[in-house]
């Protein structure tokens, strides 16, 4: 922890657990008696009971073979019947089961012991490591934060990468999007973040995502050193459409929580388009209309209700700077996600597959990618050097089928000559090795020192491309 709220909130951290232990809960608080019901119909994802009196969003427990019992939350209702929507395989649910209210209703463990653990999306440890040590609960749709009281982004956040630190500078407290599609590298690119980033916790939430890749991040991504002070959510594809939902929702409430004791947090969530995914087969079962590309209405809502979950907090707290993945199906950057997520975050950054393919890396299309807060935490030289260069690299693209069968003659368009002498440079500079870390003092300096210097005159027209 390199702050100076962390630093405070480190020495303080003893006297907090001595002073809660005795005051530990075990368990979340009750909701008191709830009618017991029946299950009468399970059709797909959905489940139908009545005679349950538990309101909407509680969670409630279903018999099934064997004297077993599954995790469920209510959804919906309608007339008499409830509709639940399980956390977890079904396999053995009978009719006329018993359904009884739970005594957790969307409570988070957190504290200081989820440092360094990797948990499910009920909470549950996944790392072998023991139980965890809960010091408070909290719940897991969160509490709006008034807009007014936000701290604003007025500090950038050095995030290790020198094009993003360069060229599309990203405030504390920012929520960015990484747009991509399949295999281009946004896992890669989180990847490098999560390990040069200079946040005081960082928390993961890998959701609806290969669980391979799991183990993958923890180990390799993060390692041992990474992971002390994060704290990771696991729900991989093969969970039920709820528990995916519930990962992002319980990551978004660690974080949260962590901010609200004075720390700056990196939220990771891998990915948002898993998130709205899990949600529309929810809205689906439940009886929504699809709307858009098979989108109901309640995606749209739950999107921003996540997202402005995170960002600063109010005067005296700590902060939240999320990145979020969204997947491109088919690369296409206006499909419906895409669409709604670009308009509810604070800046977006594209990785294009032609980039990659060209063996580039990380794969970041510059002239498309918008960081929102660039005119608040820079200054003039910096923002005038960022749109020169953008300026040159969409004068070469313009002119690129030209340049490749050597039909462009050099005296034609003074930018695209510049941009021919200097983009040899230009591609050192965007790319970077996934072990190398870069600074923001450096990579603006390495910006100034691209643009600043003196062309190649030397540089051949019919240079290849890299």
């Amino acid at each position: 922890m390199t702050t100076v709220a962390a630093d405070r909130w480190e020495a303080a951290r003893q006297l907090r657990l001595a002073a809660q232990l005795d005051a530990m809960q075990p368990a979340p608080p009750a909701l008191g008696l709830a009618r017991e019901g029946v299950l009468r119909r399970a059709v797909g994802l959905t489940l139908e009971a009545t005679g349950c009196s538990a309101p909407l969003g509680s969670r409630v427990q279903v018999e099934i073979s064997g004297g077993r019992w599954i995790d469920s939350e209510v959804v919906g209702f309608s007339g008499d019947r409830t509709f639940l929507m399980p956390t977890a395989d079904i396999a053995g649910l009978l009719p006329n089961a018993r359904v009884v209210g739970a005594r957790q209703h969307g409570e988070v463990a957190v504290g200081d012991g989820l440092l360094g653990r990797v948990i499910d999306s009920d909470g549950v440890p996944l790392d072998g490591r023991g139980p965890l040590r809960a010091e408070h609960w909290v719940g897991l749709a969160g509490a709006a934060i008034n807009p007014l009281t936000r701290e604003p982004i007025t500090r950038s956040l050095d995030v290790g990468v020198r094009a993003i630190n360069a060229l599309l500078p990203i405030g504390r407290g920012q929520r960015v999007g990484l747009f991509a599609g399949s295999g281009v590298g946004k896992s890669t690119l989180l990847g490098m973040m999560t390990r040069f980033t200079a946040a005081d916790v960082i928390v993961v939430g890998l959701i609806g995502e290969r669980g391979r890749e799991v183990r993958d991040f923890v180990e390799a991504t993060l390692g041992e050193e990474g992971l002390r002070r994060a704290v990771v959510v696991a729900a991989p594809a093969d969970r039920p459409p709820l528990a995916r939902l519930h990962g992002a929702l319980r990551a978004t409430a660690i974080a949260e929580w962590y901010r609200d004791q004075g720390l700056h947090v990196l939220l990771l969530m891998d990915s948002l388009t898993r998130f709205a995914q899990a949600q529309r087969e929810i809205g689906l079962s439940v009886g929504e209309p699809p709307t858009t590309r098979g989108y109901p209405p309640s995606v749209f809502a739950k999107l921003p209700a996540l997202v402005e979950r995170a960002g600063n907090g109010a005067a005296g707290l700590g902060s939240i700077t999320a990145f979020y993945t969204v997947l491109t199906e088919g690369d296409d950057q206006q499909e419906p996600i895409a669409d709604a997520a670009r308009a509810i975050l604070d800046g977006h950054i594209v990785l294009t597959r032609r980039i990659a393919d060209a063996g580039q890396y990380p794969a970041i299309d510059v002239e498309v990618s918008v960081s929102r807060v660039m005119q608040d935490i820079t200054d003039a030289p910096w923002r005038e050097r960022i749109r020169k260069l953008k300026r040159l690299m969409a004068a070469y693209n313009t002119q690129r089928d030209l340049i490749a069968i050597g039909a462009y003659q050099r005296g034609n368009d003074p930018v695209v000559d510049e941009a021919l002498a200097r983009w040899p440079a230009i591609l050192d500079f965007l790319g970077q090795d996934v072990d190398e870390a870069a600074d923001v003092a450096a990579s603006r300096d390495a910006l100034a020192r691209l643009l600043d210097d003196g062309p190649a005159a030397s540089f051949p027209l019919n240079a290849p491309e890299r």
